[in-house]
């Protein structure tokens, strides 16, 4: 048994750290009240799981370089982190997360219970005890208030339950102990994965990570910071995402195993070349293809394929034509959802045919998956939500054919200056006037009614119906070539809210042979290549009351701890690679980081596969 106060002391000296395969603090201020709680009220916490070795700097997080055994903490990361961080206010130097979790958190002597600080509710209210204070500076400094109260009974009450509160910082933990040379990383990841099986267990990219910072700990330093580098541009990508791209580079393989294989050296030179080739690949689509931010970048798992690819040619494409093939092969792997299912498998299957037989097999293989031809259907544009596939290809079309602006006549392809010329998502029939004619949500929102707008553009259009401002388009404003550019079906009879289903027909016709026209163009290498600027990121001001509510109910999910959804998800059967659904939400590790199975909110289960998600 080891009291807490001994136990944070030993983290206050870096002999009890975190092995390098933990996952971060997920804790959210329930738990920290929860836990605080229960310590106060005697009831059992469970055990701490730790794991005696002697750890290299690399193998920890949180510690020095210097040798030594250490103390490494298996199981209990959180518990111990939020004493820690309630007794000493301040996180420990392993910490990962969100310290607010528990800082801040008081303790009231009236009538016992734990809350974190509310400056109008608890200053200055002598009732109300700073938990940090009680355990740093102990009883005396809150006596005095007590005793002002001129109340015999209640002071012995609230220093009898201060002094029970303090004393949880003498709360004996019993510890689990694995000790021995034969304890490697490996044994220690699969008793640790067995231990938190009612979690989110280390993915193969955690291990392989793991084996490759206990040798050289600034590689996990560097991918992290390279991310953050990344996300400041507007791309968001994981660990195990970078990791797969220096695998191909590295083995050309797609099992993380096969790392094992790979020097420290080797690892580094395949790590400072991937990153290389991912900038090279992320301003190719984004300066030819318009995919400037997160929200439209389709088809990421392409990306290690292409990194392969750009490694076995010297570190850059040798042609215009070897790139115009690379982005046909990309744009049509990522609109079929070739890596929605089995990733790696998948990545190993093209893995091997590039390296058999280059580009130009990887664009026959994928075009065999598809009955031996690769085309863009209008049926493929029966989709709704921005989270479907074809919802970046019609941005991808608006900006590679100069799609122009409705109202102003402007490519949309050039840079767009001043306050209200972000790009914006538009409704082409105004929500409201669809919903008032009896249309479903579904048909609403499908990717057929959208186009793309300056918000200038916008905000004049409002909810005016199609049929007025299309034809004020077309005849007082002379812009019929903008109509046509936005792949506007010319005839007027379908610009009426009762005719939405078959202007929505002729939309997706329309859409579908532009969407050809541009992939045969880059498959023939007769495409033009524009230099297309970065642009504001697109955003959706025509916000209906149910989106309204969903984001008022993440908001609320993330005051709990609950980590941010991805948006408007497609969901796909690993097995077939069919679409179950397209979420209005979706956490794909838990509602927090390593705790729990994914959770999927779906709002339409009448247009879902429910048997299909819920297997």
């Amino acid at each position: 048994m080891t009291q807490l106060q001994a136990l944070l002391s030993q983290i206050d000296n870096e002999t009890m750290l975190l092995p390098e395969f933990q996952r971060g603090y997920v804790w959210n201020r329930d738990q920290v009240r929860g836990l605080l709680r229960s310590l106060y009220l005697d009831y059992p916490v469970g055990s701490l799981l730790v794991w005696e070795t002697e750890a290299m700097a690399g193998e920890v997080r949180g510690g020095v370089s210097i040798g030594g055994n250490r103390t490494l903490l298996l199981d209990g990361q959180q518990r111990l982190t939020t004493l820690y961080g309630v007794a000493r206010g301040k996180a420990p130097q392993f910490f990962e997360g969100d310290e607010k979790a528990f800082l801040g958190l008081y303790f009231n002597v009236e009538d016992e219970v734990f809350e974190f600080f509310a400056p109008l509710k608890m200053k200055d209210v002598p009732t109300w005890i700073n938990v940090t204070l009680l355990f740093q500076k102990g009883i005396q400094p809150f006596i005095p208030a007590f005793q002002a109260m001129n109340n015999n009974e209640l002071f012995a009450t609230y220093i009898a339950r201060i002094s029970q509160l303090y004393n949880v910082m003498m709360r004996d933990f019993h510890l689990e102990k694995i000790v021995g040379a034969d304890k490697t990383t490996d044994v220690v990841v699969d008793i640790f994965n067995r231990v938190n099986s009612g979690g989110t267990k280390l993915s193969k990219g955690d291990l392989a990570l793991a084996k490759i910072s206990a040798q050289s700990p600034e590689i996990r330093n560097q991918m992290r910071s390279q991310m953050g580098v990344w996300s400041n541009g507007g791309f968001n990508f994981s660990l195990d995402w970078l990791l797969r791209n220096v695998n191909a580079v590295a083995t050309g393989r797609a099992q993380f195993a096969h790392l094992d294989e790979v020097s420290t050296k080797d690892f580094q030179e395949s790590l400072d070349s991937s990153i290389k080739f991912v900038d090279s690949l992320l301003n190719l689509v984004s300066g030819r293809l318009g995919l400037d931010h997160d929200r439209v970048l389709m088809g990421r798992f392409a990306l290690p394929v292409l990194s392969l690819h750009l490694s076995k040619s010297g570190g850059s494409f040798q042609s215009k034509s070897d790139q115009d093939k690379a982005l046909y092969w990309y744009i049509h792997s990522s609109l079929i959802g070739r890596y929605a299912g089995s990733t790696e498998s998948t990545l190993a299957q093209d893995y091997e045919v590039l390296k058999r037989d280059g580009l130009d097999g990887l664009i026959q293989n994928l075009a065999r998956s598809r009955g031996g031809k690769l085309t863009v259907s209008p049926s493929d544009f029966r989709v709704n939500t921005m989270g479907s596939r074809f919802y970046p290809m019609l941005y991808l079309l608006t900006r590679v054919t100069q799609a122009k602006d409705l109202l102003t006549g402007i490519p949309l392809h050039t840079h767009l200056l001043g306050k209200l010329s972000s790009l914006q998502v538009h409704h082409i029939f105004p929500k409201q006037v669809l919903q008032a004619a009896g249309y479903e949500r579904g048909e609403i929102n499908a990717v057929a009614n959208f186009c793309f707008l300056t918000q200038e553009s916008n905000l004049k259009i409002t909810n005016r119906q199609p049929e007025e401002y299309f034809a004020e388009i077309k005849s007082k404003l002379g812009y019929e070539s903008a109509l046509k550019s936005q792949w506007i079906p010319m005839n007027p009879d379908l610009w009426k809210v009762e005719n939405y289903r078959e202007f929505l027909a002729e939309r997706r016709e329309l859409l579908a042979a532009a969407s050809n026209e541009f992939l045969d163009s880059l498959l023939s290498h007769e495409a033009t290549v524009l230099e297309l600027p970065k642009l504001s990121q697109v955003v959706d001001i025509d916000i209906d009351d149910r989106q309204t509510e969903i984001d008022s109910l993440i908001k609320d999910l993330e005051q709990y701890g609950v980590v941010t959804p991805a948006r408007d998800v497609e969901i796909v059967d690993p097995r077939t690679n069919e679409i179950l659904a397209v979420a209005e939400a979706y956490w794909p590790q838990g509602l927090q980081p390593g705790l729990g199975q994914p959770v999927i909110l779906e709002l339409d289960p009448e247009e879902a596969d429910l048997d299909g998600l819920a297997s």
